[in-house]
């Protein structure tokens, strides 16, 4: 549970209080424990109070510096510094992927139960995640924040912070299953390289972010059912709205199979 004197005894309300938590240590340790709390009945979930309608700034230490994506510098792999720089991307989206998921459970009021177990499941995962990696990182002799970084993820989460509909569509349905395609061929690289142990902790990441990926489909298409939409015409049109990343391959079809994208919707998508 938060370590101060206004702890809290409601799931959403703690996921709020650990979203605005700036030491990413802690914030993964009191996630993981978060989990622990209500697996053990310790927490109470409230799905009908709508907590704030004010704009919330995610929690985050004041290093990496944060800058446009097209800023990040692009290191040699060939370079125990560039291998470095790679993996501290990876540990920087696992610290946003926690905050998203945190997000996902405080922000939006009157989804089934289940919805908000399914995100604290999420979270958990990436403290697991960002804990490995950067415990990886440290080994390389480096730490999180030695490297500059780019907040592309938690500013489409502020782009979707009006409706639980768009935040399914753009987050988990789009930007968390780019990492299906991309994070093979990193693995691929940095093994390559030479570090071969970084290997077992993302096959961990990948087997978890199938599950992740379902998990904003199937609320995804509950969402669309629920409000008498068409779920890949609506997708389209969230997309082209709010000018989301294009898809690019190659892709893992394989991956996006197992996390409920059908054969139909990867062929329209042009993936298959």
């Amino acid at each position: 549970m938060p370590p101060d004197s206004n702890q809290t005894s409601e799931l959403r309300q703690a996921a709020l209080q650990w979203l605005v938590e700036n030491d990413p240590i802690m914030k993964a340790m009191g996630v993981r424990r978060l989990l622990q709390a209500w697996e053990g009945g310790e927490l109470e979930l409230d799905v009908e109070t709508a907590l704030s309608t004010m704009p919330v700034t995610p929690g985050h230490p004041a290093k990496p510096e944060l800058v446009s994506p097209l800023l990040v510098k692009r290191r040699a792999m060939n370079t125990p510094e560039g291998r470095a720089a790679m993996i501290h991307a990876l540990v920087h989206i696992e610290f946003n992927a926690i905050n998203l998921a945190l997000d996902a459970m405080w922000r939006f009021a009157d989804m089934p139960g289940d919805y908000y177990t399914d995100w604290l499941q999420v979270a958990d995962e990436e403290a697991l995640h960002f804990t490995l990696l950067a415990e990886h990182l440290k080994e390389q002799g480096f730490t999180y924040g030695d490297f500059s970084a780019h907040n592309g993820l938690w500013d489409m989460a502020v782009q979707t912070q009006h409706d639980v509909l768009a935040r399914m569509a753009l987050l988990p349905r789009t930007m968390e299953a780019r990492g299906l395609d991309v994070v093979p061929g990193m693995r691929a690289k940095l093994i390559q390289a030479g570090d071969i142990a970084v290997g077992p902790i993302l096959d961990i990441v990948m087997r978890d972010e199938i599950g992740h990926v379902a998990i904003g489909n199937r609320w995804f298409n509950y969402l669309c059912e629920l409000r008498g939409l068409e779920p890949e015409a609506t997708y389209a049109d969230l997309v082209a709205e709010h000018n989301a990343v294009p898809h690019r391959g190659p892709f893992n079809l394989e991956a996006r199979r197992a996390a409920g994208f059908s054969e139909q919707e990867l062929v329209k998508l042009g993936m298959s």
